[in-house]
């Protein structure tokens, strides 16, 4: 698969996607959206693929937001399946049944900080600065940022940064929440990497049906969240993996789960 505007390298079951536009700040076009759609619904069935990083190529940003040459030809007419695609895109990658890390490597504005929250986790260098300034263009955030955003980081937090069109700087995003850990910029990479290769040494199935069950379950009811979670403790008794779990706890061993 040939991409344009994204890059993607594997290696040791992880396979990094960098948006490619280093010139234009990374920002996401309708052909860039298009590719990591592609991109990502690969990655869904390629069993050789463990995890994944999201990052953006360059020194200076991750996804720097969306192409505004774009946006400013938009009409009532074609705004909104725009907006239903990148809504796509976000689902996708949300959706993808390994884990999904944000590399934020600079800025990420606009559609990048909402790439950025559809990821499962999210890892910042100390340059990185988020935010959703849509409204300075006379639009809101239209790629899920007024849905995801208030889940993560709180409603009150999320409608001061998007009514304000604030900026939080690595520390900040930190403090309230919007990205799990930060590190120097030359370390962002290879302490991302490091990370993921802690989580795919466990159970596979697991890792899925654990991403299944947050992702899932925080949407429903308590009860059915807790029921939701249930059948997939059950079905995770009828596989291999935990019986080498078990085994290998039990026999003071490094466990070698093989995804069954």
């Amino acid at each position: 698969m040939s991409f344009e505007n994204i890059l993607r390298e594997d290696a040791g079951g992880i396979a990094t996607v960098s948006v490619n536009r280093p010139d234009k700040l990374n920002a996401l076009n309708d052909a860039t959206v298009d590719e990591l759609q592609r991109c990502f619904e690969a990655l869904h069935t390629d069993d050789s693929v463990k995890a994944v990083i999201v990052t953006g190529s360059g020194d200076k940003a991750f996804i720097a937001g969306a192409d505004i040459s774009e946006l400013a030809s938009q009409t009532a007419l074609t705004a909104r399946p725009l907006a239903l695609k990148g809504q796509r895109l976000m689902n996708t990658i949300e959706g993808t049944p390994k884990p999904v890390v944000a590399a934020v490597n600079g800025y990420a504005f606009g559609g990048g900080c909402e790439l950025a929250l559809a990821c499962h986790i999210r890892y910042a260098s100390d340059n990185a600065v988020m935010g959703l300034p849509e409204v300075t263009l006379g639009i809101i955030p239209g790629y899920g940022g007024t849905q995801r955003l208030p889940r993560i980081v709180g409603k009150g937090r999320a409608m001061e940064l998007i009514l304000t069109a604030g900026r939080v700087d690595a520390e900040e995003a930190y403090r309230i929440g919007l990205v799990n850990k930060v590190f120097p910029q030359a370390e962002l990479m290879e302490a991302t990497r490091k990370s993921l290769g802690k989580i795919i040494s466990f159970g596979p199935v697991a890792t899925s049906f654990a991403l299944g069950a947050v992702n899932h379950g925080s949407e429903m009811p308590l009860a059915d969240g807790l029921n939701y979670e249930a059948t997939f403790f059950g079905l995770l008794a009828s596989t291999n993996d935990i019986k080498e779990g078990m085994s290998a706890f039990l026999e003071k061993r490094p466990a070698k789960f093989t995804g069954t």
